[in-house]
């Protein structure tokens, strides 16, 4: 759920100007789970600018405090919400930690790396929903070890319908900075993408799954 249009649009608007978001409806990527896609979105490169990571960061660390007030711990999602969830953190004055996808195979096997007590409030951080699986796995992996989640953050969705049911089941809130509507909004209307590749990208949103197969 996007809370701010005026964010949504200067979000979109920067991820576009530094190529985050790649559009590509004549060349398709082809994701992990095997879904053809004409887009993709690499947040990690926000990390290289400095203004663009600032605005990223004051406005989910504006978002932390007005939804939740003061957690006790923000959290980030490995990889790709390691280095903006530690920016909110160190923003907000509050203690960071981490989550690995699965245990790590040796050591002391943690999941969880930094300082984490049962019964703390913890936002999440994110920076891209797909359908919300790898992002509600680290949720889990925070809730056994007794942590109390708040509530979800990230940059970007693209909105599926799935990722809403995923979080609706899991009963965990999430909020975004900028979402896929706004996002191709913006490109259309500064002539990013033309007409033809706009009527693509968005019969993929329609039936992503399905879609060039």
């Amino acid at each position: 759920m996007v809370l701010n249009k005026d964010t949504a649009k200067k979000t979109a608007e920067l991820l576009l100007q530094i190529n985050a978001i790649k559009l590509t409806p004549e060349n398709p990527f082809t994701w992990a789970s095997g879904w053809k896609s004409p887009i993709y979105c690499d947040n990690r490169i926000i990390l290289s600018y400095p203004t663009i990571r600032n605005f990223v960061r004051d406005e989910m660390a504006k978002q932390v405090e007005n939804l939740y007030g003061k957690p006790d711990v923000i959290a980030g999602v490995a990889t790709g919400a390691i280095g903006i969830g530690m920016l909110v953190a160190e923003s907000l004055g509050l203690p960071f930690v981490y989550v690995r996808p699965e245990p790590k195979s040796h050591g002391r096997q943690n999941q969880i790396e930094g300082y984490l007590e049962a019964n703390q409030n913890v936002v999440v951080i994110e920076d891209l929903i797909s359908t919300g699986k790898s992002s509600l796995n680290a949720v889990d992996a925070l809730k056994e070890s007794g942590a109390n989640i708040k509530g979800m953050i990230a940059i970007f969705t693209y909105g599926f319908s799935v990722a809403l049911d995923n979080f609706k089941e899991k009963g965990v809130e999430l909020h975004t900075l900028s979402d896929y509507d706004h996002l191709i909004k913006q490109a259309s209307e500064t002539n990013y993408i033309k007409e033809a590749q706009l009527n693509t990208l968005l019969a993929w949103k329609n039936n992503p799954a399905e879609w060039k197969k």
